[in-house]
Order: structure tokens, then sequence, then C-alpha cells
């Protein structure tokens, strides 16, 4: 596995479990009530601070590990690296313009400031699983 699949691979992991903690945070704190009534924004920041950094500790570890199994391949991308990186960020982009146009959607109704931050906040979040879903699929089975 290149340099290149193996952080698709941690964004990929990281994005689910960031959203999946972000969720249930949230829940949590709800408790039962009114979701627009959540302090969202600390665990929104915590989520996207802790999420960066866990990924790009885990990246450098698997690095580390691949680099000890195969030093000259470990940092090494091709061209079929860069075509999947680039067709993976289009689809991911593709995303983050309809939540683009969801956020717009709801402010021009008037709908509570959670709503918008999540909205945008999950926009990102998918952006980024349904990108590195492409990218797997396309290493996995080929560029189309």
């Amino acid at each position: 596995m290149g340099y290149e699949e193996r952080n698709t691979w941690v964004g990929l992991v990281g994005s689910v479990i960031a959203m999946a903690v972000y969720t249930i945070a949230v829940l949590q704190q709800a408790d039962g009530g009114p979701l627009t009534e959540v302090v969202w924004w600390p665990i929104m920041l915590w989520t996207i601070g802790i999420g960066v950094v866990v990924m790009i500790v885990s990246s450098i570890l698997w690095g580390i590990v691949a680099g000890m199994r195969d030093p000259e391949g470990a940092t090494r991308s091709d061209l079929r690296d860069r075509d999947i990186s680039r067709m993976g960020s289009r689809v991911g982009q593709a995303f983050l313009a309809i939540a683009g146009v969801g956020v717009i959607v709801l402010c021009a109704i008037g709908a509570d400031r959670f709503w918008i931050a999540n909205t945008m906040f999950f926009g990102f979040a998918l952006s980024a699983f349904v990108g590195g879903l492409a990218s797997v699929i396309a290493y996995r089975r080929g560029l189309v």
C-alpha cells in the first residue's frame, strides 16, 4: 500500500470516527431536550482539532511502520496516485457544494445557528468521507 492510499484510509476512518464522536457528544449533552439548546461549538471545535491531530499522528505512525517494511516504497507516489487523489477531491467537493447550498437555504429561512453550523460541519465531514471512499474504490478497482 502506497503513501497516498495510506493517507486516504486514515482520512476515511478518521472522518467516520469524528462524525460519530461529535454526534454522540451532542446527543448526550442534549439529554432528550431540544438540540438547539446544546452548546455545540466547543464540542465541534474540539472534535475538529483532535480529529486533525489524531489523523496526522496516525498517518505518521503508519508511515513509520510501512517504512520499516519497505523503505523505498513507503513515501513514493506516482501518476496513478495523483489521478486518484484528484478524482476523490472532485467527488468530495460535490458534496461540499451541496452543503454550501443547504447553508444558504437555512440562512434564508432564518434557521437556528445550530442547524446552519451542523449542516456545514457534516458537509465537510461527508465531503471527506465520500471523497475518501471514492479514492479507496479507485485504488481497489482502478480508475474508469
